[in-house]
């Protein structure tokens, strides 16, 4: 069977790699540095459910420090990649994609060094191409990046992240967009968000990309 999409464009945090405990124990002090609204628990959790925004303008953080604060924080986890793991079953998932001769690219916010200690050599070595350091509202330039240099049509690609800015990136560029409910944004939040697909399991991931060669 041939696969139904030719690429897979793939978040990084939240998606593969299961970095939010880690995001979340670095607020405080993040805060206290960059001189933003620190939160609680409670605020944590309800955050999950806005865009991102909205949450810059909960945190009361100036577009302009967004920057620094984001390289800040690459550099802060590269020197904890290892206190972050990749999402069970992810594994499985990228290596049968890459069996099945599905091409996959990475597009995310973080740093491409920070991806690839995470992901480990093997891992990383599946993908095609490594889209790193896209602004928080900036992926959608980076999707059609992608579709320019692989020359994939865009009713083949899907990407798949966990927040809502992932799906509205996918919709300006016209690709398919999954969404997956094991990372930072909530169910509600997703599915107002209106992706094509909802997956609860990286398996479920496959059986839509697959179908049959599952």
């Amino acid at each position: 069977m041939t696969p139904r999409y030719r690429l897979v464009i793939f978040d990084f945090d939240g998606t593969l790699a299961d970095s939010g405990d880690w995001f979340v124990s670095v607020l405080d002090p993040l805060a206290e540095r960059f001189k933003f609204r620190s939160v609680t628990a409670e605020e944590v959790e309800m955050l999950r459910g806005r865009t991102s925004s909205e949450v810059i303008r909960y945190l009361g953080i100036p577009r302009w420090k967004l920057p620094a604060i984001g390289r800040y924080v690459h550099a802060l986890l590269a020197q904890q990649a290892d206190r972050i793991a990749l999402f069970d079953g992810i594994v499985a998932v990228l290596q049968k994609l890459a069996e099945n001769d599905v091409r996959i690219v990475l597009v995310t916010s973080n740093a491409e060094d920070n991806a690839r200690a995470i992901l480990g050599s093997a891992n990383a070595a599946l993908f095609e191409r490594f889209e790193c350091g896209a602004s928080l509202f900036g992926k959608a330039r980076r999707y059609r990046r992608v579709l320019r240099k692989t020359g994939v049509a865009a009713a083949e690609v899907i990407s798949i992240g966990d927040e809502t800015r992932d799906v509205v990136a996918a919709r300006k560029v016209g690709i398919a967009a999954g969404a997956v409910l094991w990372g930072y944004a909530n169910r509600d939040a997703l599915t107002q968000a209106k992706p094509d697909f909802l997956f609860e399991r990286p398996e479920q991931v496959l059986g839509l990309v697959l179908g049959d060669a599952a």
